[in-house]
C-alpha cells in the first residue's frame, strides 16, 4: 500500500518546484546533491519531455524513486544527472571532475545501456526477432554492469518512465512495455 501510494505520488508531479519537494522529502539534501540538482536544471533547461513538462522533472523523480530504495548519495546524484552526458554536451570526465569517481562510473554506466541497448536491441516488428534480441540485450546488461548501483538507478528510471507511458503513442506504448516485462523485470526480481 506504502509503495502503490509513493508511485501514485511520483506519477502526479509535474513540475519542477513539485519533484524538488518530493525529493527533498525522501532524501536529506547535502551540498553535493544541491549541486548535482543544479547541474542537472541547468543542463536539461531547455529540453521538454513529450507530456510537455520540463525535462528535469524526470531525473529529478527518478532521484527520488532511487532514494525511497536506497539512502546512497552517490546513487541518487548519479539519478539526478543520469541523462546529462547522454543528451547533453557534458562528457564524463567533465561528470568526475565535478562530482568523483563513483557518481562518474554510475552515470557511465547508465550511459552504456544506453548505447548497449541501441546496438543489441532489435527495431523490428516481428515479435520472435524482437524477444531473441530482447533476451540478448539482458544478457550483455548482465554481463556488463560492474556495479549493482547503476542496475538499481537504471531501473528506478524504468519505474518512471512506465509510470508516465501515457504520453506516448500506443504502440511506443506497447514497446517499452514488453521490453520492461523481457529484459528488466526479471533482472529486478534477481536484486
Amino acid at each position: 500500500m506504502v509503495l502503490n501510494k509513493f508511485l501514485q505520488d511520483v506519477k502526479s508531479i509535474k513540475t519542477i518546484d513539485g519533484a524538488i519537494d518530493f525529493l527533498k522529502s525522501h532524501f536529506d539534501f547535502t551540498k553535493s546533491v544541491e549541486k548535482a540538482l543544479d547541474y542537472s536544471i541547468n543542463s536539461h533547461k531547455t529540453q521538454f519531455r513529450k507530456s510537455g513538462e520540463p525535462y528535469v522533472v524526470h531525473p529529478i523523480l527518478v532521484a527520488t524513486v532511487t532514494a525511497y530504495y536506497s539512502n546512497d548519495e552517490h546513487m541518487v546524484i548519479s539519478a539526478l544527472l543520469h541523462d546529462v552526458v547522454e543528451d547533453t554536451e557534458t562528457t564524463i570526465e567533465e561528470i568526475e571532475e565535478e562530482f568523483g569517481f563513483d557518481v562518474a562510473c554510475i552515470v557511465d554506466g547508465l550511459t552504456k545501456i544506453v548505447e548497449i541497448r541501441e546496438h543489441e536491441l532489435s527495431h523490428t516488428n516481428d515479435d520472435k526477432k524482437l524477444l531473441s534480441s530482447a533476451l540478448t540485450f539482458r544478457k550483455m546488461l548482465i554481463a556488463s554492469i560492474k556495479d549493482v548501483r547503476i542496475m538499481v538507478v537504471k531501473l528506478c528510471d524504468r519505474i518512471h518512465n512506465m509510470l508516465t507511458l501515457d504520453a506516448l503513442r500506443p504502440e511506443k506504448q506497447k514497446k517499452i512495455s514488453e521490453e520492461t516485462l523481457v529484459v528488466y523485470a526479471p533482472i529486478a526480481h534477481r536484486l
